[in-house]
């Protein structure tokens, strides 16, 4: 199948060199482009694209609200955050808004390549060695609110204690095979599971389980 992309960054060259690179490959089809936020919404309506190419910094609607905006009303558009920094407020408000990840703009052509296709079988782009590292240095911005009080309700009610284990290294941002390790499961049996987590919490994949269970004061204790 092919995978459509969408392209939107404000600087043509920036997009021009993308679409190059993309153009070699043919299971990648660029179908469209934009030079900021609020038309990468419109053209997401129009075009249906499978991945979005998102940079963050742009005139009028920024990257990170045109991301929002576009998970919340096209949630099969799967958005790829682009960044001048490896860890920073873009990067991380970015996967909060409902990206499946983030590379840095000067990223090679076959990790570009690479990402996209990963992130089209529903998938992130973020190594969990770099998810744990985001999610060290911003968790102070993650307000600790009364979701770990006892009298607050669960917000893992709808999981089976398995599932909980499985969510637990989810949120230490372990991968599967080390999940599998800790808990003695296959790599298979643990990709079940994590598939019914997110179902069962409406996430989108697993950096959204990570940052799921940060805003819910999961972070620190075993689930």
């Amino acid at each position: 199948m092919t995978i459509r992309v969408l392209l939107v960054d404000d600087q043509p060259l920036l997009r021009h060199g993308f679409r190059l690179v993309l153009a070699a490959e043919p299971d990648l089809e660029v179908v469209g482009e934009a030079g900021d936020g609020g038309e990468a919404v419109r053209l997401v309506s129009i075009l249906h694209p499978d991945i979005v190419l998102m940079d963050v910094r742009m005139p009028g609607m920024d990257g990170i609200e045109a991301t929002r905006l576009i998970a919340d009303e096209a949630p099969l558009v799967r958005t790829i955050i682009l960044t001048t920094y490896d860890i920073d407020q873009y990067a991380f408000s970015g996967l909060r808004a409902g990206a499946s990840g983030f590379l840095l703009k000067d990223v090679q052509s076959a990790d570009l390549v690479d990402a996209i296709r990963v992130v089209a079988r529903g998938d992130a782009v973020v190594a969990p060695s770099t998810t744990r590292r985001l999610l060290t240095a911003f968790a102070h911005r993650i307000p600790a609110d009364a979701t770990t009080d006892a009298e607050q309700p669960d917000p893992l009610a709808s999981l089976t204690d398995r599932e909980r284990g499985v969510f637990a290294g989810l949120a230490s941002g372990l991968t599967n095979a080390e999940i599998a390790d800790d808990l003695s499961l296959s790599d298979a049996t643990v990709k079940t599971h994590v598939g019914h987590i997110l179902s069962k919490l409406d996430l989108r994949d697993r950096i959204q389980a990570v940052i799921f269970a940060y805003e819910n004061g999961l972070n620190s204790r075993r689930a």
